[in-house]
């Protein structure tokens, strides 16, 4: 979805210049105004709802204006250790919000926040008031460095100027919020998003945010003063991206069909029958990601791509380098196949994919046959945060046309972070040899030590009573590859109960560590938890 064209300032003159400046822009934002295939007011009719007023919310009754620049540095709380105040610098800009990176840290711990929040300031603001800049909660260098860090860090930048900044507005003066009533919030486990809300539940100053559409998977308690939530229509005056309410959508394989020249049929038997039920922008990454790793040449599929602009990230290997590449942002299955259909017209084969099940017909496979893994299409969340942010919800014809382009090749490196990925089971439509298949494969290289398990000093313990050391020996037996990645277990002081609770995305997100790994680790630990190590 394309962010609005209409020109609001035509639109208060015209039709609501009777009206207040901070009543009309609530009044019209809820009006029929598209957003793609989502209007406020539509929905609210056909849900029967009522906005959330505006008086609820912790925001500016005018959105505040957004004058900060890409690269430009300010002061700003440590979000990990909130008594810290740091050197940061804006890496994106979406409405009124900006993207910010602590100096000295990495960009998997990029935040939000608004450009009227009060916990970013002018340089020299810490220090006018008798602080002292920080480092941030995981400097990279040694802290003794810090000081010649920030010189460094400094010398030569872009200071956001003072007249840029704004005054945190006040809060209301209590909980005025009510059940049911709607409103646009921040999915906090993708922050980039704002969506349409509803408030579940009304707690003393606390509400719960639900999500519409998602069934409670990305719901959370917040104070009523939170500014993380926002008025029905904020997005749209802010020029922010709302997305529209949570639909699952499946697409289907079709197995039976002529694959093409480029693309190895017994690659594409071992699919899954079905990608999702995810978010389309996830279905359609994972469809293109399969096509890419059934290729007999990666680099064929890659070529009849372009560069996308808000979506999910796929990525190839040729040439002797990992090749990365931005889908076209997507909100609804009919985009969804739109776009596989003519990737298949280009690729040459039958179309491969529906949104209805096909009758398929497995060919008999062996483990050897097994060239690459499920676990990446598989259901789960999944999104791309790098240098450019979501600025396309629902894109126009002619901008998916686009994004198919035999002649375009573009390579890259993208911040790619992707949970909720489980080994594959039966029920997804795999035969039963086939999904044994894909477990022995799991466990590859690891056979090979089960001998020695039976008289490791592990064998027959309880795994909740194993200590920092015992967990390391468990990583550095259970794979030789995973050894390397022993030592995190103790920089993370991960023992026997702390190893029974992690899952992929948290080893990933709080650990550094790879899809790969950390799919291989989770398999282990499943397997651990069932009493077969």
């Amino acid at each position: 979805m394309q962010p609005s064209v209409i020109d609001w300032n035509d639109v208060r003159k015209h039709k609501y210049g009777h009206l207040s400046e901070s009543a009309s822009q609530y009044q019209e934002a809820t009006d029929i105004l598209e957003l793609g295939h989502f209007t406020w007011d539509k929905y609210l009719k056909e849900t029967c709802s009522v906005p959330a007023p505006v008086h609820c919310f912790k925001q500016s009754y005018t959105p505040p204006s957004n004058e900060f620049k890409i690269s430009m540095k300010l002061e700003a709380q440590d979000p990990r250790n909130t008594t810290s105040t740091c050197i940061a610098t804006v890496v994106g800009l979406t409405g009124a919000r900006l993207r910010l990176r602590l100096d000295g840290s990495d960009n998997k711990n990029d935040f939000w926040r608004l450009v009227d929040s009060a916990e970013i300031q002018p340089i020299g603001n810490c220090e006018k008031n008798g602080g002292m800049l920080q480092p941030p909660l995981g400097f990279r260098l040694n802290a003794s460095s810090w000081p010649m860090f920030l010189l460094k860090t400094l010398n030569g930048a872009e200071m956001a100027p003072i007249r840029i900044f704004h005054k945190e507005p006040p809060s209301p003066s209590h909980n005025f919020f009510k059940m049911g009533m709607k409103l646009e919030a921040v999915d906090r486990k993708n922050p980039h998003f704002i969506c349409p809300a509803t408030i579940g539940e009304v707690r003393g100053s606390e509400v719960l945010v639900t999500f519409d559409g998602w069934r409670g998977a990305f719901d959370y308690w917040c104070r009523f003063d939170s500014r993380d939530i926002f008025p029905v229509g904020w997005c749209s005056l802010t020029g922010d991206n709302l997305q529209p309410p949570g639909t699952k959508v499946c697409i289907y394989l079709n197995k039976n069909g002529s694959p093409g020249p480029h693309l190895d049929k017994k690659k594409v038997q071992l699919l899954p029958d079905h990608f999702g039920p995810a978010r389309a922008s996830v279905v359609l990454q994972q469809a293109v990601q399969a096509c890419i790793d059934c290729a007999y040449h990666q680099k064929t599929v890659f070529s009849f791509l372009k560069q996308g602009h808000g979506g999910e990230v796929i990525s190839a290997v040729f040439d002797r380098e990992q090749h990365t590449l931005n889908l076209p942002a997507v909100n609804s299955i009919t985009y969804v196949l739109r776009f596989l259909e003519k990737l298949c017209h280009n690729l040459r084969s039958d179309n491969l994919f529906g949104n209805q099940p096909f009758t398929q017909t497995h060919l008999p496979l062996t483990t050897t046959e097994y060239s690459h893994s499920h676990d990446r299409y598989l259901p789960g969340e999944s999104f791309v945060l790098g240098n450019s942010l979501t600025r396309s919800l629902e894109p126009h014809s002619d901008s998916m046309d686009s994004t198919l382009n035999p002649t375009n090749l573009v390579s890259g490196s993208q911040n790619l972070r992707t949970h909720g990925y489980r080994p594959l089971l039966p029920s997804c439509g795999l035969p039963l040899s086939t999904a044994s298949a894909v477990r022995r494969l799991c466990s590859r290289g690891s056979d090979r030590y089960l001998e020695s398990r039976d008289t490791s000093r592990l064998s027959g313990r309880d795994p909740s009573s194993w200590t920092v050391e015992d967990v390391m020996q468990f990583v550095r037996e259970a794979d030789p590859q995973l050894g390397p990645h022993a030592d995190l277990f103790r920089k993370h002081e991960i023992d026997g109960k702390a190893l029974l609770l992690l899952r992929s995305d948290m080893m990933m997100k709080y650990m550094g560590l790879k899809l790969g790994p950390a799919l291989k680790l989770s398999f282990h630990i499943d397997r651990l938890k069932q009493g077969k190590f």
